[in-house]
């Protein structure tokens, strides 16, 4: 089963801060991809991790070759056609900027969505860009839906400034779109609030098919209330679906392992290798066949508030 994200990567400024340049990828089985990634940089407002560093929000790429994709025949060969950037700052200062790549056929359906509130201009919160691989008909709904906060999955990670994961999204009576979701087979979302302007109000919305998941597993850590340790907040995974259970009492330190890292420094991190005998979440991962992972921090003015993790 491949995933609807086929290929991530993650990029960091340089020492004197005017390039980006590659930090760690992954690319299944997408070799000649990686090897035309690791050699590059990007300038300010150069290449799609460029663009995400100028703008100061993510940005989604629907299509990588009709653009200012500077890769865009190793993408092609690669059969990728999208790109997102989720830059990753603290306060004005930007840590990182990590991208994710989908691929397209005739049963690729899942969504990548970028939602915005601009409070000075609105009360509702509208779709900047998504891209829907073949579910034409919920792009058609997504682009006229508004949101409130609290309501939807935009609404709802807007409201909370906490990343949700809706495992069920036909019977959420929290997700609007519930009725055109089913229609195309999207069954879970996940959202991630982007908190580093405190005058925008950015979401990142990912909607999975159970044909073409966004990714097998999702977890949400967050430090405990003495912020000593990390535990598991939430978590999804149609392998093994009541991993979330096992974890309950996992405590991850500061520093120990991809997630202790991410704490840590406040910067992403993938693992291509997983050890079957690492911490609890780790082996738990692995057991159920899963090897490759990218954590995600939920920064608000520097402070780690979450992270997420996606397993492929």
């Amino acid at each position: 089963m491949k995933t609807f994200i086929r290929a991530c990567e993650i990029w960091v400024p340089s020492r004197d801060r005017t390039m980006l340049e590659f930090h760690r990828g992954l690319y299944p089985g997408l070799e000649s991809f990686r090897l035309a990634s690791e050699k590059l940089c990007f300038g300010f407002d150069e290449g799609l991790p460029g663009k995400a560093w100028a703008t100061r929000h993510a940005i989604i790429l629907k299509d990588l070759q009709d653009s200012y994709f500077v890769r865009a025949r190793s993408a092609k060969e690669a059969g990728l056609t999208c790109g997102v950037a989720l830059p990753i700052f603290a306060g004005d200062y930007l840590l990182a900027v990590v991208a994710m790549y989908c691929g397209d056929d005739e049963q690729h359906v899942g969504a990548v969505e970028l939602w915005h509130n601009d409070p000075a201009k609105s009360y509702d919160m509208s779709l900047v860009e998504g891209y829907y691989g073949t579910a034409e008909f919920f792009e058609r709904v997504s682009r006229q839906s508004l949101f409130r906060p609290g309501f939807g999955l935009p609404g709802t990670v807007w409201k909370s400034g906490m990343p949700e994961i809706m495992a069920d999204l036909w019977n959420a009576q929290r997700f609007l779109r519930r009725d055109d979701a089913r229609k195309v087979g999207l069954s879970k979302g996940l959202g991630i609030p982007l908190l580093h302007d405190p005058k925008q109000h950015y979401v990142m919305a990912f909607l999975s098919a159970m044909s073409t998941p966004i990714a097998r597993r999702f977890e949400v850590w967050v430090p405990d209330q003495m912020r000593e340790s990390l535990i598991l907040l939430s978590g999804d995974c149609s392998l093994v679906p009541d991993f979330a259970a096992t974890l309950s009492d996992v405590r991850l330190a500061p520093g120990a392992g991809p997630l202790g890292r991410v704490w840590d420094t406040g910067l992403p991190e993938i693992a291509e290798s997983l050890p079957a005998t690492g911490a609890p979440n780790e082996a738990s991962a692995q057991r159920a066949g899963l090897s490759n992972m990218l954590a995600l921090p939920v920064l608000e003015t520097g402070r780690l508030k979450a992270i997420v993790a996606m397993y492929f």
